[in-house]
């Protein structure tokens, strides 16, 4: 047999090879299937944009709203107090008369617990935009005012905008808040020393929490009950519950004659 003769005879072979090879069927997008895809795509960037503005939102806010805070303060006129540590009075305190307008700023906060640098203006009422976007802590109106009977009630965000009350869940039992009231125009100027007794977590509708005496509405408060109770909303980036922190005075002291030494602590 000559080469010419065995030739077509491989050429079949590669044929009836070719021809047992199920052939892949091609794949046709529909129209429908094409729009999915591409509102599938959408999504996914719509998210990934979302999930980047909620966290450049927070950050600017917190930008401004410190940079605001700080001028606030700068504006309040507190002078630089004595660096020696004061007499603790525990009589009676004086108290600054409540502001009457909304976003009056008033005083100041000190946690120590918070960072050294920790300093926060404090402004009359909570409205959200005008006080606590802006200000940061908000006094809640008709509750008692620093060193006053009652509970001086304070409300500021976890979250943005400065979120001067973020590390709130970290407070613990003793530990000081120090509020300075200032009036330069009637030359009042006086810290008031809180030690923290509790922390509770309630859902919105538990106004009792900021009741004169915290959690007992109707009771009058006594010369022993001077309170402060910060609140803020809990969990973080949710309204659904509220994180509450109860504190009572131990002291106040004019700031003419030094310094809380709780400020130059460092809480353990």
């Amino acid at each position: 047999m000559t080469a010419h003769d065995t030739a077509p005879t491989r050429r079949s072979a590669r044929e009836d090879e070719a021809t047992r090879q199920p052939r892949r069927p091609r794949r046709r997008q529909t129209v429908g299937g094409a729009l999915v895809a591409l509102l599938a795509e959408l999504l996914i960037i719509a998210g990934a944009g979302t999930g980047l503005y909620v966290a450049w939102t927070a950050w600017w806010t917190d930008v401004v709203a410190v940079n605001e805070q700080t001028k606030l303060v700068d504006d309040l006129g507190q002078r630089a107090a004595p660096k020696v540590e004061g007499s603790e009075h525990r009589g009676e305190a004086p108290v600054l008369a409540e502001p009457p307008e909304v976003t009056s700023v008033f005083g100041t906060m000190q946690i120590p617990r918070f960072g050294a640098d920790y300093l926060r203006p404090i402004g009359e009422g909570t409205d959200r935009e005008r006080v606590l976007n802006t200000i940061g802590l908000g006094h809640y109106q008709d509750t008692a005012m620093p060193g006053a009977e009652g509970n001086f009630a304070v409300a500021g965000h976890r979250v943005t905008y400065g979120k001067p009350l973020n590390q709130i869940a970290d407070l613990k039992t003793d530990d000081a808040i120090v509020v300075r009231v200032t009036d330069a125009a009637k030359d009042f100027d006086v810290w008031y020393v809180y030690k923290v007794t509790d922390s509770q977590i309630v859902t919105p509708d538990k106004i009792e929490t900021i009741a004169p005496v915290p959690n007992q509405p109707g009771v009058t408060p006594s010369a022993e009950d001077r309170w402060l109770t910060l609140t803020a909303c809990h969990p973080m980036w949710s309204a659904k519950e509220r994180y509450v922190t109860h504190a009572k005075l131990d002291y106040w002291m004019p700031v003419s004659e030094g310094t809380p030494k709780e400020l130059s602590e460092t809480p353990q």
